[in-house]
């Protein structure tokens, strides 16, 4: 793992975190809170903003992200948060129709 000048080791992020870091953004969240709540450099961020605008977003040893595959990696990303909210919900009604008895 490379050292930034500082030196403290360089973050490596998935692509999978990039592609979420950058909806955030994108998605109407402060890049300066995202950055602060992921724990990483604004700057960082601000990059992978300008890279995916470009569809040159990058992971660790990844080729190029076409607007196509940021597009599938962000549905799958929704497809798995709302799975997770329907099962909450689904525990929650449960909890509460038990209660009422």
């Amino acid at each position: 793992m490379s050292k930034r000048k500082d030196g403290q080791p360089r973050g490596m992020y998935t692509l999978e975190f990039k592609l979420e870091a950058v909806r955030l953004v994108k998605g109407g969240q402060a890049a300066s809170v995202t950055a602060k709540v992921l724990g990483m450099p604004k700057q960082t961020l601000d990059n992978w903003v300008r890279l995916s605008e470009k569809g040159q977003l990058k992971g660790i040893g990844d080729k190029p992200v076409s607007p196509e595959q940021m597009e599938l990696a962000r549905l799958r990303a929704e497809n798995a948060r709302l799975r997770m909210e329907r099962d909450i919900l689904g525990k929650a009604t449960a909890y509460f129709a038990k209660q009422a008895q």
